[in-house]
């Protein structure tokens, strides 16, 4: 009976070892983590876009088409024009693929990247940390910053931040985007606008209906160039700092890393700046 009792002892101790060893085996694989969202673990499951853009054979990019000299869309002909329309192409091209262009707005760019209806955000898009949160950005192309832009006869008048806001004083400003968010950030005191169009905006300070436009160095500098009644003020010397980059889905570190590197090699042979330099001279 006691030998009995000790066999039915020691088999219930391996039995509870037994168990406790498969405890321990199967914590050590990794669970997925909570924090995943449901888009992170589909497009784990999808694989890189470096596979898939050659696979389809087109690369989808998500474009204003209202930012020159970055993107520009004819409403005519529906034709895409532009420096980062020129980059698109390359970038493409090195994929074995095509550009489409898909439309959007500043307002939703990086919702429809993060939404899977393009592979990349081209266009002028400066890195800002509430986009952050949705995309990923690749390595920067250009620094940029606001700046002022006005009539010439006014480019003493405002210079600083204190000069544009006051009593009196006109701002425009096209909505949705980095122009409105450092625009509404700043002035309290003049009259600010919000202008629908950005391909037209700058009419509204030649016509006289406005007075500043506070947007990217680099936009003041060829709308400049192509309106000689436009000014912009110190576009080397901008009241903020930001940066251009492409816009990428988070969550795929080979595209990034390869994109990573394109946009370094066009940065440092030549391509992006003969791009620039065309539209620059128009």
């Amino acid at each position: 009976m006691r030998r009995t009792v000790m066999l039915s002892a020691l088999a219930a101790v391996l039995a509870a070892t037994a168990a406790g060893s498969a405890l321990a085996v199967g914590s050590t694989s990794k669970p997925e983590s909570p924090r995943a969202s449901a888009a992170d673990r589909a497009r784990q499951q999808r694989g890189t876009l470096l596979d898939r853009v050659p696979e389809r054979g087109v690369l989808r990019v998500c474009t204003t088409g209202d930012y020159r000299p970055f993107s520009h869309r004819d409403p005519k002909s529906g034709a895409y024009t532009g420096i980062d329309i020129k980059m698109a192409g390359d970038l493409a091209k090195s994929l074995d693929a095509k550009p489409a262009f898909v439309p959007t707005t500043w307002a939703t760019l990086v919702d429809d990247l993060a939404a899977g209806r393009c592979d990349v955000g081209m266009g002028g898009v400066s890195v800002t940390l509430a986009r952050a949160r949705k995309a990923s950005f690749s390595e920067p192309y250009l620094t940029d910053g606001k700046t002022p832009i006005v009539r010439c006869e006014d480019k003493d008048r405002y210079r600083t931040l204190e000069d544009i806001d006051r009593p009196g004083v006109r701002v425009v400003v096209n909505p949705g985007g980095t122009n409105e968010e450092f625009a509404r950030a700043h002035v309290k005191r003049a009259t600010l606008t919000v202008h629908p169009d950005n391909t037209t905006i700058f009419d509204e300070i030649i016509a006289g209906r406005a007075d500043v436009m506070m947007t990217d160095a680099s936009e003041t500098r060829y709308q400049s160039a192509i309106h000689p009644e436009l000014c912009a003020v110190h576009p080397d010397e901008p009241f903020s700092f930001s940066e251009k980059a492409y816009a990428l889905p988070r969550g795929d570190a080979q595209f990034k890393e390869y994109v990573d590197q394109w946009v370094h090699l066009a940065t440092h042979d030549g391509t992006y700046k003969k791009y620039e330099d065309d539209w620059m001279k128009r």
